[in-house]
């Protein structure tokens, strides 16, 4: 693990910089490289610590690829109004397709951007049933093909970083297979987010404070800096002051908001609510939000469970904790995660993220 700023200090006292680590996903990619194991132990780390960190893609994905997909991403939204409201949610199952300006809500508050959703095909579509619609593509040439390339890259990637984090939390090969068989048919989204500048009397965000509620979240932006903050909720983290000359550096003592900045060859990743799950608290689901000064293009990839797979913490997980508690001698009940199944869980997000007015699932 490759952190993005170092300190001179090597006691465990020292404070530790607010910044997030650097996963190089190179060895995950041969079966038989070196540095497997060291990788995914730095791996867990990030996900127990942190709940974000930047992946190392580049021995994965061409860099021209998610430059090209920006690109399409900008010609779709500079189209006129009536173009793009053509594949409107409004026309499928109010989730797949595009979302109007500040029609997304977050925390009962509306975003400033407006997206383009896509979810995993399902058989016999019906679009008066949640999130059973068919995704509609925008009829720019070249569109469909070069985004489907990038969910099929994307999906691949789940599944490597997902055997990579099962590795680093000790599971044996009969849990990993059957974890996988929780995953195996993701019930993935992918989203393209353009972001116009917020206005400079704006107290909002562009997209405010929240947790992914799935698996793993791959995210590519444009390299616009300053716009995606963590909330590192950890006290005694030392924080770069970047609008000082030369740069300080002061001890937070609460939780503190950092800035993600895009790295060259890197995507941001972030775990959900279902590793949470999985791991009964080992791993948190971290907030983040968007806030913007400038235009700028996202395009988040969410892998995620299977949608009728029912999610409850790992056997590996309660004893990683038990083995915790009986070294730091803790008594009493330890809080213990309930059972979901993702769809359920998904469906009740889901219906509280957009602004249509009166919605199709609503009670009369």
């Amino acid at each position: 693990m490759n952190p993005a700023f170092t300190t001179a200090e090597s006691t465990s006292d020292a404070p530790k910089l607010a910044a997030l680590p650097v996963i190089n996903i190179e060895p995950f990619l041969n079966p038989h490289a070196h540095g497997r194991l060291s990788a995914a132990a730095a791996l867990h780390a990030a996900c127990a610590e942190y709940g974000f960190f930047y992946l190392d893609i580049s021995a994965f994905a061409d860099p021209s690829e998610p430059e090209e997909l920006t690109r399409l991403a900008r010609e779709f939204f500079a189209l006129p109004q009536g173009e793009k409201d053509k594949i409107s949610i409004a026309r499928e199952d109010n989730a797949r397709g595009y979302q109007r300006l500040k029609e997304n809500i977050t925390n009962g508050k509306a975003d400033n951007h407006e997206a383009i959703d896509f979810y995993r095909p399902v058989k016999e579509p019906n679009k008066s049933k949640p999130l059973w619609g068919e995704n509609q593509w925008p009829a720019i040439p070249g569109f469909r093909e070069k985004y489907q390339r990038w969910i099929d890259k994307m999906k691949e990637l789940g599944m490597i970083v997902m055997e990579a984090m099962a590795t680093g939390l000790g599971l044996t090969s009969e849990e990993w297979a059957d974890l996988r068989g929780k995953i195996d048919e993701s019930f993935w989204v992918m989203r393209i987010i353009g972001y116009p500048p917020l206005p400079n009397d704006d107290d909002g965000f562009s997209c405010g404070a929240h947790r992914d509620y799935g698996c793993l979240t791959f995210l590519y932006a444009d390299p616009t800096p300053g716009a995606l903050q963590v909330f590192l909720d950890h006290p005694g983290l030392l924080v770069e002051k970047k609008d000082t000359v030369p740069p300080e550096q002061e001890v937070e003592e609460g939780g503190q908001w950092i800035n993600a900045d895009p790295i060259p060859g890197c995507v941001v990743c972030n775990i959900g609510e279902m590793w949470e799950v999985w791991t009964n608290g080992l791993y948190k689901s971290t907030l983040h939000r968007v806030v913007h000064r400038g235009s700028n293009y996202r395009i988040p990839f969410f892998f995620e469970p299977n949608f009728d797979a029912r999610i409850e913490p790992l056997p590996t997980a309660r004893r990683v904790q038990e083995e915790d508690r009986a070294l730091r001698k803790l008594r009493g009940p330890e809080k213990t995660y309930q059972p979901v199944v993702y769809g359920d869980f998904l469906l009740r997000k889901v219906g509280n993220n957009f602004d249509t007015g009166k919605g199709r699932y609503d009670a009369e």
